[in-house]
């Protein structure tokens, strides 16, 4: 942290605006677990130098999106089964805090947020897988937000990116139909409460996604990276 604080302004916005597009380049699976990294690439498709994206890949790896190995060489992690596992149990006990800080409390203008992002799903069911499952977390993520506490924000935004990146490792086709009934009853639950029928709720939704989900290996793909990330790059 102190490191971060040293370096400028416009360096710190670069390396997170490079940590954005890989998060949202993960979460929308254009990248794929094992997927290789490299630094001059990315320097290149982002236009920054290869320290910049250095320490870009740094931070994704601290978050568990990104596996560092020998010779500067970085991937996309690749979670075994068990870890997925791991990582949807924990989300679980992260999701119900959030919904305990907000059960009852949900306002109007917040519970219309909640809908908008609902609202996007529903349009985008037809649409390309990623961008369901890029909502979905959005929505996940913005219930931490309305709690006003940053390290809950925290955690549960980096557990919701690597529940991501296993359904990329272990998964079927998104049910974006699903996400789109159950968001809608978490809404009215946390909005009306009590906090215990809103935390049951969540943990049936969120074990639901990880049984649907969690099923097979989705394969190996070898695809250039360049143009992977041409749409993250603006």
């Amino acid at each position: 942290m102190a490191s971060e604080k040293r370096r400028p302004r416009s360096e710190i916005d670069r390396v997170q605006g490079i940590c954005h597009a890989l998060r949202t380049a993960i979460i929308e699976r254009a990248l794929l677990p094992g997927d290789r990294l490299p630094e001059d690439a990315l320097g290149e498709r982002f236009g920054v130098s290869r320290t910049i994206a250095r320490h870009a890949l740094g931070q994704l790896a601290a978050e568990g999106l990104v596996d560092l190995r020998r010779n500067r060489i970085a991937v996309v992690v690749t979670p075994s089964f068990e870890d997925a596992r791991d990582i949807f149990d924990i989300r679980v006990d992260l999701e119900r805090q959030v919904v305990r800080h907000l059960a009852g409390k949900l306002t109007d203008a917040q519970v219309k947020q909640l809908k908008a992002i609902v609202e996007a799903e529903h349009e985008a069911r037809h649409g390309a897988e990623g961008t369901s499952i890029r909502l979905a977390t959005e929505f996940h993520v913005r219930l931490a937000e309305m709690t006003g506490k940053p390290i809950l924000i925290r955690y549960v935004t980096e557990i919701c990116y690597r529940a991501g990146l296993s359904l990329s490792a272990f998964a079927r086709p998104h049910s974006s139909d699903c996400a789109v009934s159950e968001h809608l009853e978490l809404i009215d639950a946390i909005k009306q409460g009590p906090a215990e029928r809103a935390c049951a709720l969540m943990d049936d939704h969120l074990e639901a996604v990880a049984s649907r989900a969690l099923l097979q290996s989705a394969g190996a793909r070898s695809r250039d990276l360049m143009n992977i990330l041409a749409p993250y790059a603006d």
